[in-house]
């Protein structure tokens, strides 16, 4: 927590989850023994440790989306994110040059307040457990042999109202001076030693500092604390028969301890006298909770945590906002609160901002340096909230979707690719071609910001015709777009092979009735959408040789397969001599062509890919091809990349 918004988000997040785990300890007081009342409490342990929002997931409340919106609304403030990297206060350079720097500087001055109240209270303590008397240590190592139990070190402290142990690395038990040492009593503090009751206790302590001005959080520090000694308590019955049970609330009496109550480094932290008739109350019910409740109280438990801890995922941002108010500032400040926790998510709601020109979707993967820029570009007089300043060249058909083509790895955390909308009709100047498009194309890039991912448009919108008639049916190369392009040659022939891949989250919705089937195309981000990418590929051979000498060609055929730089040139198996052409998933394929008189060149011989990935193909390093010319080999060739970098 770097700041006062870190810790407003962290301890509501807690909150939240204390005020769950209370209303069901309520329901189930009853039904769950201390041993689970107590185990319970871990739940709300693990969420303090965990720093709250992780990986973009939320628990129970969008606790990230109503803290955004207060700090937008009370600093006017949108280009920046709330976020948790450690549950613990950690200043940074001082600057208090605003009104929030100085509140965190009084919560961390509270939380080192609050340590080194408990710092000076035990260290006072230690100094008085110094004027010690000789201990009864023949009565506690008594009750530890007959219980079965290691005993420490016991001193006797004048007027010390009740016996507790002291102490985490070196403990001691510090009894009353001039009293007899009761077994039950003994037992009591040697159970806590035998438990590292003390240490629970210290982390109770320590989160009590930490979140020192939540009252919510400080009751069920108390709780806590009472829960536990509930447990000891019920340890000790186990371990006790007859009239000794009966005998134990007697005693619990005189442990009672208001001078060193919930004292950090001690037992005695619940011991004071108004929790003794609740626990008294507890050993009323000892072995009076239903049969077979340890199972039911585990899957409480594993029911609580997995929701608690986990959350849920980023939802998309609904148009819709139905449980939001509907103000330009809510709304933007509910896209900056989803993250976007794949690369394949940001790119998503990047392309779909410009189908439906909605700035919110842009929110989502924008950097935060954009945000203010696009809150005032969307909060405008007129109150329309359309994105007019896009860019784009024309309207998109938003039916069509999106395709991402060579979407490649450039660095760590960083992709690029060639983003591609249909346009509804040609640009200005263009005449529309018969079953073809027109797209609008722009190279992105998507990287990781402050563990979000974020798209940073690389240039500007370019069009393009292409060879399909929608963008949604293109299933295989587009021609008009940027490819890898791999070549070799020989005296006569040289062979190109084209390579391209294109990646799209699934978006679109088949709808079916008894009468018809429709497919329609659903706008709303998927921030942690992963893709569906396919790789095609197609091979070509160029006649370069003299007009003259085409004759003497009758027949071409190529095998050839595709390879990772480090990979050896494998063997090629021979291709049918004939008329046909084949390939697989792997990246093999074949073509074969009889060449009859009149024959131009270029010779398309084989294309084909393959498809269903969920992250981008890796590009080959290099194409190993045996071309065979009128039935007989003619060349073992390589095929090498000659681009490096899909260009216009």
């Amino acid at each position: 927590m770097t700041d006062i918004w870190s810790f407003l988000l962290q301890t509501l997040t807690a909150s939240g989850t204390a005020v769950l785990l209370l209303a069901l300890k309520a329901l189930f007081r009853d039904k769950l023994s201390p041993r689970w009342q107590f185990a319970v409490w871990g739940v709300l342990a693990l969420v303090l440790i965990f720093p709250a929002g992780t990986g973009g997931r939320y628990a129970l409340v969008n606790w990230p989306y109503a803290v955004e919106l207060l700090k937008s609304v009370m600093t006017g403030e949108f280009g920046s994110l709330t976020q948790v990297t450690v549950p613990v206060p950690i200043p940074q350079k001082v600057r208090l040059d605003s009104w929030e720097d100085w509140l965190f500087l009084l919560y961390t001055a509270g939380v080192v307040f609050c340590l080194l109240r408990y710092l000076v209270s035990y260290t006072r303590l230690r100094l008085a457990l110094r004027k010690k008397l000789p201990g009864k240590d023949a009565a506690v190592l008594e009750t530890a042999d007959r219980f079965g139990l290691h005993a420490c070190p016991a001193i006797e402290v004048d007027g010390l109202p009740s016996a507790f142990i002291c102490g985490v690395f070196r403990p001691v038990l510090a009894l009353p001076a001039g009293e007899p040492a009761d077994e039950k009593m003994l037992l009591h503090e040697l159970l806590h030693l035998k438990y590292k009751d003390v240490l629970w206790g210290l982390l109770i302590c320590l989160f009590r500092c930490i979140h020192w001005c939540n009252p919510l959080l400080w009751y069920c520090a108390d709780l806590a604390g009472n829960d536990l000694e509930s447990l000891c308590d019920q340890r000790v019955l186990e371990r006790l028969i007859g009239e000794d049970r009966r005998d134990y609330g007697r005693i619990l009496l005189s442990m009672a301890d208001e001078k060193y109550a919930r004292m950090p480094g001690t037992s005695s932290m619940a011991n004071g006298g108004k929790n003794i008739r609740r626990r008294i109350e507890a050993i009323a019910r000892f072995k009076r909770y239903p049969a077979g409740m340890a199972p039911v109280s585990v899957c409480v438990i594993l029911s609580l945590t997995v929701p608690l801890l986990l959350g849920a995922k980023a939802q998309a941002l609904e148009e819709n906002h139905s449980f939001f108010p509907d103000t330009p500032a809510a709304i933007m400040v509910s896209a900056r609160s989803v993250r976007c926790t794949t690369y394949a998510g940001a790119l998503d709601a990047y392309a779909k901002a410009l189908l439906k020109e909605y700035i919110p979707y842009r929110a989502m993967c924008a950097p935060l340096e954009e945000q203010n820029a696009l809150m005032d570009a969307f909060r405008r007089e007129d109150g329309s909230w359309e994105w007019k300043n896009s860019g784009l060249p024309g309207m998109t058909r938003m039916d069509s979707g999106y395709k991402i083509y060579n979407l490649t790895p450039v660095e760590t955390d960083a992709y690029e690719g060639l983003l591609a909308l249909e346009l509804w009709e040609p640009p200005e100047g263009e005449t529309a071609t018969k079953y073809r498009c027109w797209l609008a194309v722009q190279t992105v890039r998507a990287e990781k910001q402050d563990g979000r991912w974020v798209v940073l448009p690389q240039e500007d919108f370019w069009t393009a015709e292409s060879e399909w008639g929608s963008l949604q049916i293109i299933g295989g190369h587009e021609e008009n777009l940027p490819a890898w392009e791999y070549q070799a040659e020989t005296e006569d022939f040289a062979l190109k092979c084209r390579w391209q891949t294109t990646a799209y989250v699934d978006s679109f919705r088949v709808n079916q009735n008894f009468m018809f089937t429709s497919t329609d195309f659903d706008c709303s981000p998927l921030p942690s959408g992963t893709f569906t990418s396919t790789s095609c590929q197609e091979l070509f051979a160029y006649y370069t040789g003299t007009p003259e000498n085409m004759d003497r060609y009758t027949h071409i055929a190529v095998s050839c397969c595709a390879c990772r730089e480090e990979e050896p040139r494998p063997e090629q198996s021979v291709p049918y001599i004939g008329d046909g052409s084949g390939s697989s998933t792997s990246g093999e394929s074949w073509g074969s062509k009889p060449l009859e008189n009149g024959w131009e060149s270029p010779v398309f011989l084989s294309g084909g890919g393959g498809g269903g990935y969920e992250t981008a193909p890796d590009r080959p390093g290099y194409y190993a091809a045996d071309l065979y010319l009128n039935g007989i080999l003619d060349a073992e060739l390589t095929l090498l990349p000659v681009e490096r970098r899909p260009v216009r």
